[in-house]
This record gives structure tokens, C-alpha cells and sequence, in this order.
């Protein structure tokens, strides 16, 4: 294979993988673009060879909305970071582009004394990526990454530069899945750096499930693990503190996040993958941590190392569904005699008026499943969308399930408002991918 090199940076002949190496491509090139122009460049050149195109991050989404079938925008060279700029409220403003991973973009803002209200645990996708498919965190007081985008700007498929600040089409765009444009740089509010207490602790999932109302309303971000098999969780209780960090001893911390966590974790796992029967008896060992108690700056307690690859699928629902919800997950996993070796996540999210937002209008709990890489999941996910359905759930769009734009439109209340703005913005449909036809519906 080869890739060539030119100014622009155009290759040719490269595999494309995203994280969890269940989506592959072979673009028929691969461009890196360094600014506005380029990507002007790569739209008007798509145009001219009727050639859709694609702009990737970090390839964390587990669903197909970031394959290049055709054309790869690489931006990860797209990653400055600007100098925050006070507001009046206390918050501040910074000019971010779209390349920059969430790692990199928390440990500068941390530099310059400021930080994200909200994380999810997992920081290895570009902003623009995590943005784009409405990842979030936890918190029923607090929304996701994409609540917080004051501006965009992007090359539309046109080849035109457009900075978009408020109305409907910044609604469009805080959850866009990369169909308005190719996003080259945004503007988030962000929060002067403070300091998280987080406890981890077992409990017994009717006790939690029994008194879930008073634990999201009563913690700034609350959310637990059940494992299957168990009638355990782990929970965790995250709350803004004074004062300064306290964090877990360092041998502490590797033991129970790098060993424990993914080492150990990572063994049971492939165990699993050999002798499915196994999985029953060894899920108890997954519920056993005790409680540990520390505190630090948000974004060292918001993220988890995850160094254990599997594939997942997420649903939003009303919050006063979750419990019941989680009752007939666990009854279809002993019904069906499954082997689940992957904890059931469970968070939760403050609604809001993003167009493609899961958690468009409602206040949302998120129930995520996983299964390790290389066991078969299919079974497993189709039975918990099924439920999930059941409630009005929306699927988190960067990662796995199997709806289409017929059974989609019904649970996005402005549905029709998103299309009529994407055909303004890419009336030839360039930003489709096969992903896209089939979510979206009008490529």
C-alpha cells in the first residue's frame, strides 16, 4: 500500500479502523487538512469527482457514523487550544479546534485554571467527535459536551465557511453527526477548574434502583455499574467540593484502576470469551471493590483509563422508566441463559433543546451494555434495544444499534426541522456515508 504526500496532505490505499476494530474502511484518499482552506479545498475537489467525504477524529464512535467509504478528512491537526476568555457570569469562553482530543483539551484548560462542568469517563475522542455524536457524562444538573458549544464554525458542502452562533441552525449543529459540514473549530463556555469528592462503594441493586430519585437529585453527578448475574452495583457519587485534592494514594490508584480494572478485568474478560459458562461464577468478583473515597480536579475524576477493547450500545430514556427498564434487561439476560461479562452502565443527564440531542426535551437516563471484542453481541444488543424501545429510547449515535430513519424520526420531536437544515447546508448530501442514508434517510 502507499500513500502519497502533497501539500494538502492527500494519501491514497490506507485502512481506516475505528477504536473498538468492529468498523474498517479503504477511502479512496485519505486527506489531512491544516485549516479552512484545506478543507475548502477537499469539499470543492468532492463536488468536481461526485465523491462523498468523511472527517474523522479519533475513530472512538462504535456505530458507523464516522466511516470513510470514500473520502477520510483527517483533522486531527486542527488542535489549538486558545487562551480563555472571562465572561461576566464567572464562566469563560475558549476557541477550540476540531481536532484536539478531550485529554489534551482538559489538561490545558486545567493549565489555565478553568475546565468542562461535564465528562464522560472516557477521554480519547477528539472534541469535534465527542460533540458531533452527543456524548455526555453524568449528572441530572448537568448536560453534555455539546450544551456547552457557543459557536461553530465549518465548511459546508458548498465549499463555503460558515461561523454559526445561535437560532436553529446552532441547535442543528451542537448534534450534527458530521452531515452540515466539516467542523474545523468551536467555541465552548467552560467553568473555572474545581474539584470533585468521588466515593465508590457495592450496593444491592434493589436498594439502589428503590431509591434511584433521591440519589440523582441529591449528588451533582451520580451513577453506578450493575453487574449481571449479581444482584450487585458499583455506585458512584462525584460532588463539588472546597479545598484541595486529596487523591488516592499512587499504588492505590494503579491497583484499582490499572490493574483491577483493566489487568484483571481484561483476563476475566478473555476468559469469558473461551468458556462462556464461566461467566455466571466469575461476575460476583466484579462487585466486590469496596469503597474507596478521594478527591481531585474534576477531569482526573470524570475519566477512567480503559484499555480493555469491547463494543457497545447505549439508550436514553425518561428518567422514571430506568428502573423497570433495568428489571427487564435482567430478566431477559436469566429467561435467555445469556453470559454477560460486561457491567451494565447506567447515567443520567439534564434535558435539553439540541435537535438530535438524546436528551431533547426530557431528562434522560442513559443504560449502556458492552461486550468484549470478538463475542458475539448481536443477540444481546437486539434484546435491549427491544426494551429500550419499549420507552420512547433514543439511541446514542456513536455508538451500536439497528434503527433506520423510519423508526427514528417518531422519537425526535424537531426531526423534520434537522433535515430541512442539513439539505441547506449539503444539499448534494457529499457529508453521507452509508451509515448516514441509513440514520438520517435523505443522502
Amino acid at each position: 500500500m502507499r500513500v502519497g504526500s502533497t501539500l494538502a496532505g492527500v494519501g491514497y490505499a490506507r485502512q481506516w479502523a475505528n477504536w473498538a476494530g468492529n468498523q474498517r474502511a479503504f477511502p479512496a484518499e485519505w486527506r489531512m487538512v491544516f485549516g479552512d482552506e484545506d478543507v475548502v479545498r477537499a469539499v470543492e475537489e468532492s463536488l468536481l469527482a461526485n465523491r462523498r467525504l468523511r472527517a474523522v477524529g479519533s475513530g472512538h464512535s462504535f456505530s458507523g457514523v464516522a466511516v470513510p467509504d470514500e473520502v477520510l478528512v483527517d483533522v486531527s491537526a486542527l488542535s489549538t487550544v486558545g487562551r480563555v476568555e472571562p465572561n461576566d457570569d464567572g464562566t469563560g469562553s475558549v476557541e477550540v479546534g476540531a481536532g484536539v482530543p478531550l485529554s489534551v483539551l482538559n489538561e490545558e484548560l486545567h493549565r489555565q485554571g478553568w475546565a468542562l462542568p461535564n465528562l464522560g469517563d472516557i477521554a480519547y475522542q477528539t472534541v469535534v467527535g465527542a460533540v458531533s455524536t452527543g456524548t455526555h457524562g453524568t449528572g441530572v444538573k448537568h448536560g453534555g459536551i455539546s450544551r456547552q458549544v457557543e459557536a461553530i464554525t465549518l465548511v459546508d458542502g458548498m465549499g463555503e465557511v460558515r461561523r454559526i452562533m445561535e437560532g436553529d441552525d446552532l441547535r442543528c449543529a451542537q448534534v450534527s453527526l458530521g452531515a452540515l459540514g466539516i467542523v474545523t473549530s468551536l467555541r465552548l463556555r467552560v467553568v473555572q477548574a474545581f474539584v470533585l469528592e468521588a466515593v465508590e462503594s457495592t450496593a444491592r441493586l434493589d436498594d439502589v434502583l428503590e431509591s434511584l430519585d433521591a440519589h440523582v437529585a441529591s449528588n451533582d453527578h451520580f451513577e453506578f455499574y450493575w453487574v449481571p448475574h449479581t444482584k450487585k452495583v458499583l455506585t458512584k457519587h462525584n460532588n463539588r467540593i472546597d479545598g484541595q485534592p486529596r487523591p488516592l494514594h499512587a499504588v492505590r490508584h494503579w491497583y484499582a484502576k490499572s490493574f483491577m480494572e483493566n489487568t484483571v478485568f481484561g483476563a476475566v474478560c478473555r476468559i469469558g470469551r473461551r468458556v462462556p459458562a464461566v461467566v455466571p461464577r466469575v461476575a460476583p468478583l466484579l462487585a466486590s471493590s469496596g469503597t474507596r473515597r478521594s478527591s481531585d480536579w474534576s477531569h482526573r475524576i470524570f475519566v477512567s483509563e480503559r484499555r480493555v477493547r469491547f463494543v457497545e450500545m447505549e439508550y436514553a430514556i425518561p428518567i422514571e422508566f430506568c428502573a423497570e427498564a433495568l428489571r427487564r434487561v435482567d430478566r431477559m439476560i436469566t429467561d435467555r441463559g445469556m453470559r454477560i461479562g460486561f457491567p451494565v452502565e447506567v447515567r443520567f443527564a439534564a434535558a435539553d433543546d439540541i435537535v438530535l440531542s438524546t436528551a431533547h426535551g426530557r431528562a434522560s437516563a442513559y443504560i449502556a451494555v458492552h461486550m468484549f471484542r470478538g463475542v458475539d453481541h448481536r443477540e444481546y444488543f437486539r434484546g435491549v434495544e427491544a426494551i429500550m424501545r419499549d420507552y420512547g429510547g433514543r439511541p446514542h449515535w456513536g455508538k451500536m444499534h439497528e434503527r433506520t430513519a423510519e423508526n427514528l424520526a417518531p422519537a425526535f420531536p424537531e426531526w423534520e426541522l434537522f433535515a430541512r437544515t442539513r439539505r441547506g447546508f449539503d444539499p448534494q448530501g457529499i457529508f453521507f456515508n452509508e451509515h448516514l442514508v441509513s440514520v438520517l434517510g435523505d443522502g
